[in-house]
């Protein structure tokens, strides 16, 4: 058997059209947006409780939000776009949750003849006019008209055990995105893919994946660097060192070393300089000679960027810079016709309001630079892609350069004014990875970390632990190297997931590889024993799934219960604020939650053993979902 499991990626045919951009189409769909402290949408309208049959679809937020609807609708008619605000409660003794609209919904209503007299007779009544539901099991009124909500327990344990038996797909959150695009990692040509590169990529990676989870279709976009003026440098240097132009992968050998010997060159040889910016212009003007070489050191760097998503198990669609190029010219007419472009110091720039400088859209050499290029892949993206949300994760430094991208878009009526409305598109800002000392991560030798070496020592470390726990005597070859991967590898990536993404975070393996406190390592071994407790115990988890029933009759099997029920609504914060740490928050808040439990409860050998094995199950199908979306490997023994 194996320990670990392993994902599958295919990849996407390269779409090619050549064709000039069409004048932008406004067709799409304009949609609300969710917020953090979102407010939830419901998708019946009924005016009386009888009209409504109950409706047990959703998170569990979203379910309570649909029956407060049906009483808001009584309660007040004369205001039927009130949305319901729920939340959990404040003080967990008070209930589970909390609707809290009386004291706004007062404040619409007051001085307008309502019968009424302050905001908790209004909380009353919503209380009162609620439709009968399996889910509520009591409501209670606190303060000026909050309402708590105590959940049914044996409800709770039906919402769990339907989902052991649906599978938890049957969980994934319902955005009203349908189609979103997020441009991630984009290295560049010619060089490797470095420690920087790495919050990008993961985070990337897992917005993807809770997005897809969430039944949205993701186009994952690889915007690399593979075109501009460096190429000119590249290629001449390649032809000087092989003037007969035969020349393979190994002749090159490391192409950063290449690209740096050619840079020198570049530096320190004016007649090399000038050659090398004929060789852009050539390669520019589609020479055949400077074209193949162009491919052949992208396609050397490909390789090595494979080589670090395959162990990272991150997917990825390349659409650089050279794909989007012949759509610039196309693109910037149509801005030049609605007189967005205007001459300034020699360069071509589109005027920001508030902003000190221009967005430059054309060189003062007539050359073309990223906002030229990020303006036709929008165009590309919105048009032909038919995008309506595109997330773009870069670090912090580019804040500036998106907001005047996004603006400019905004005046060219590509995108909707209103920041919550689609399409729209969101930079994912992050901040960097410092070393101990509290600077940019580098080696001694002031060199950036390499990512692939970065990712062979978290193995190596992860596999030496395990040898020093006597692993390598109980497991095979394969099992050691399997295990080391799954948690060394893990460990980078959740150590960085876990943190806010605008903050820096101190790159420290000490830390990361510690199986104590919320790290990945802990919270793998944690799942590692969950596994354990159920294959003791001899029971076919299976059959039990068909045969038994949870029951959760103690308090510790209640708030882990009710804590199982709340993922969907986590996923879905987590995807509509783009912030992977909150998920990140609830597996570790899940991981403690069970030890309570497990502490408490005797499992195996206990009266409630079938109940308490199909809760440890839950657990184990919750954990490695949430493992799933952040990218890591989940192990079944240790």
């Amino acid at each position: 058997m194996f320990l670990i499991e392993k994902s599958l990626f295919t990849s996407s045919p390269r779409l090619s059209l050549l064709r000039p951009p069409r004048p932008p189409c406004r067709n799409h769909i304009l949609k609300e947006a969710y917020r953090r402290k979102f407010p939830v949408k419901c998708v019946h309208s009924a005016s009386t409780m009888a009209d409504t049959a109950e409706d047990n679809t959703g998170s569990l937020k979203e379910q309570l939000a649909k029956a407060f609807e049906v009483s808001l609708k009584v309660t007040v008619p004369s205001e039927p776009e009130v949305a319901p605000l729920i939340a959990p409660c404040s003080r967990k003794e008070a209930g589970d949750y909390q609707c809290n609209n009386a004291m706004s919904l007062w404040s619409k209503i007051k001085g307008k003849g309502t019968e009424f007299k302050g905001p908790q007779p209004v909380g009353q009544a919503i209380m009162r006019n609620l439709p009968a539901s399996d889910m509520i099991e009591s409501c209670s009124i606190a303060g000026p008209g909050f309402i708590n909500v105590k959940l049914s327990t044996q409800w709770i344990a039906k919402s769990i055990q339907k989902m052991l038996t649906d599978g938890i797909d049957t969980w994934a959150p319902k955005l009203s995105v349908k189609r979103a695009i997020v441009d991630f990692s984009s290295p560049n040509i010619a060089k490797e893919m470095h420690v920087g590169h790495l919050r990008s990529t993961i985070i990337g990676d897992t917005l993807a994946r809770m997005l897809e989870y969430s039944k949205v279709e993701v186009l994952r976009r690889n915007h690399v660097g593979d075109w501009g003026t460096q190429f000119g440098m590249l290629i001449e240097f390649l032809f000087e060192k092989f003037p007969d132009r035969k020349v393979n992968d190994q002749d090159i050998g490391e192409l950063e070393v290449f690209y740096k010997a050619s840079k020198q060159r570049f530096d320190s040889d004016p007649d090399f300089k000038e050659r090398a910016q004929q060789a852009v212009v050539r390669l520019q003007g589609g020479e055949e000679k400077y074209r193949k070489a162009w491919a052949q050191i992208c396609e050397i760097s490909r390789k090595g960027f494979e080589k670090v998503y395959q162990r990272l198990g991150v997917h990825l669609e390349e659409k650089g810079e050279s794909f989007y190029n012949p759509y610039i010219p196309g693109t910037l007419d149509l801005l030049r016709k609605q007189e967005l472009i205007e001459e300034s110091e020699g360069a071509q720039v589109i005027f920001i309001e508030g902003k000190k400088i221009p967005l430059i859209v054309v060189k003062r050499d007539g050359g073309f630079n990223y906002a030229s290029t990020d303006l036709a892949a929008l165009w590309y993206r919105l048009n032909e892609e038919k995008a309506e949300w595109i997330i773009y994760v870069t670090d912090v430094g580019q804040r500036e350069h998106f907001e005047m991208f996004f603006t400019a878009a905004k005046r060219a009526g590509w995108l909707p004014a209103d920041e919550n409305a689609y399409p729209k598109t969101s930079h994912v800002g992050f901040g960097l990875v410092l070393g101990d000392d509290g600077r940019r991560f580098r080696t001694r030798s002031t060199e950036v970390v390499k990512l692939v070496d970065l990712l062979d020592e978290a193995k190596t470390r992860c596999k030496a632990a395990l040898v020093e726990r006597g692993k390598a005597a109980e497991w095979t070859p394969e099992e050691l190297e399997q295990t080391a991967e799954a948690v060394g590898y893990g460990a980078v990536k959740y150590a960085d997931l876990k943190n806010n993404r605008l903050t820096n975070y101190t790159f420290n393996f000490d830390q990361m590889l510690n199986d104590r406190g919320n790290t990945a390592v802990y919270l793998l071994y944690a799942h590692a024993r969950i596994c354990s407790i159920i294959r003791k115990s001899g029971k076919d988890i299976e059959e039990l799934k068909r045969a038994a029933q949870i029951k959760l009759e103690k308090d510790e099997e209640r708030k882990l219960g009710l804590h199982l029920l709340q993922f969907p609504e986590v996923v879905e914060e987590a995807c509509t604020n783009l912030l992977p740490n909150v998920l990140c928050e609830y597996l570790y808040d899940l991981s403690e939650k069970f030890t309570s439990f497990y502490s408490e409860c005797q499992v195996v050998g206990s009266a409630e053993e079938t109940s308490r094995l199909l809760l440890c199950e839950a657990t184990a199908v919750v954990m490695r979902k949430c493992f799933h979306l952040l990218g890591i490997t989940p192990v079944y023994k240790i």
